[in-house]
């Protein structure tokens, strides 16, 4: 099942670290043990701990958002997206867990494309829709009664299917050149385009959309968004605007680094960064073990926000888990009256 890339040694392939699980590239030719040891020892473990309560936590936010559909507005239709989103990182994290511990990838060369592309659909879709519910609210706030009428269900559904198409689009070449290699270490997943062309277009992608263009348009909403709301005495707006806040800030914190990684490879690939080779070779790699892990972790997260910010969540979260597990009572004031009829999550 080896890729064509099987026996190449240039640059091209030495030095490709586009996908998210890339940590053990064979054609380095400096000695990375250790850090191929750190990761088979920190990533299984993390991997399995993100993969229970990723799975648990977005499979909940997906539940009490179909059950109370009914009352769903906008906000939660991008929020049951973003946990869709989610749920695909982490249903591929067992696999990778396998992966990094034995150094072999067994499942297949489709399989392999397959959780390629669904990471990127899965990262992009994330962000595009935290830049959906960003803008959908500078609309809310700015030009309340102007937009009213446009914050349909079918628009909702509408802005949902285009974002997918988006994000599928641009993870199409993420399917298409990722392959199964044969390297000294046994069978690994990795990205190797047939030009340069599509390793500048897989950098770029990730860090000017996936975080540049995106980290712009929030910036600049919320700069004219928190004066307004200063102003303001609808707790249910400040509500949600602090919970997106909030999802916006942990997205950053956890991907940033991530990225900031990515490019400080793409520069060493080219000759830009100086130094000591092999040294500078494996502190990279290095970090980007690190920096990947902790962006995996991001997707268990945002149900822990909801958890924290979202009165009516956890009403309705209680009231399912007490359907499916007895004894089971709510914590704190979540009576009907204590709760607005507002969206599901806030």
């Amino acid at each position: 099942m080896s890729g064509d890339g099987a026996n190449a040694t240039d640059t091209t392939t030495i030095y490709d670290y586009s996908q998210y699980y890339e940590f053990d590239n064979d054609f380095i030719p400096c000695n990375s043990v250790d850090v191929r040891n750190f990761g088979k020892v920190f990533l299984p473990t993390l991997y399995s701990l993100v993969f229970i309560l990723g799975f648990v936590g977005n499979g909940l936010v997906v539940c009490v958002l179909v059950k109370h559909r009914n009352q769903t507005n906008l906000t939660d239709i991008c929020l049951f997206n973003l946990a869709l989103s989610d749920l695909l990182f982490v249903v591929a994290l067992p696999f990778y867990s396998h992966f990094s511990a034995v150094s072999d990838w067994t499942f297949g060369e489709f399989m392999c494309r397959f959780f390629s592309s669904s990471h990127n659909t899965g990262f992009f879709s994330n962000i595009f829709f935290m830049v959906v519910m960003t803008l959908d609210r500078y609309v809310v706030i700015m030009h309340t009664h102007s937009v009213a009428r446009y914050r349909t269900l079918r628009a909702g559904i509408t802005m949902s299917a285009f974002v997918w198409m988006l994000s599928l689009g641009i993870s199409v070449p993420a399917f298409i050149f990722t392959k199964v290699i044969n390297g000294s270490h046994g069978l690994g997943c990795e990205f190797i385009p047939e030009n340069d062309g599509w390793r500048l277009y897989n950098l770029i992608t990730i860090n000017v959309l996936g975080l540049m263009i995106p980290l712009l348009v929030m910036v600049v909403s919320y700069s004219r968004i928190i004066p307004t709301l200063v102003n303001m005495r609808s707790t249910k707006k400040h509500r949600v605007v602090k919970l997106i806040i909030s999802l916006v800030v942990v997205f950053f914190l956890f991907w940033a680094p991530y990225n900031i990684s990515l490019f400080l490879l793409f520069l060493k690939s080219e000759g830009m960064l100086q130094g000591d080779a092999c040294k500078l070779e494996n502190n990279l790699r290095l970090s980007l073990t690190v920096t990947e892990a902790l962006a995996y972790t991001h997707c268990c997260l945002n149900p822990i926000i909801y958890a924290f910010l979202g009165q009516k969540f956890m009403k309705r979260t209680m009231q399912m888990l007490r359907k499916w597990v007895q004894g089971i009572q709510p914590t704190g004031d979540f009576s009907s009256s204590s709760v607005k009829k507002t969206s599901v999550i806030s």
